[in-house]
């Protein structure tokens, strides 16, 4: 299986500070997963800290 993070870098709150963004999504993001089984299927919307959609973790199967 793979462990998919995609965000966009260039608007809003990660444009104006990406580092701190990031920190906050990784750490946020991450205790969040207890929630998740982890297979293949699972996912959810990533946010940055001014609740605008930014991106999306995932769990693929390894061919995907």
């Amino acid at each position: 299986m793979k462990f998919l993070l995609e965000v966009t870098m260039d608007e809003g709150a990660l444009a104006e500070d990406p580092t701190g963004e990031l920190q906050r999504i990784l750490r946020y993001g991450g205790g969040n997963l207890k929630h998740y089984a982890l297979r293949p299927g699972d996912g959810s919307p990533i946010h940055d800290s001014a609740y605008q959609e930014v991106g999306r973790w995932s769990i693929a199967d390894q061919a995907g």
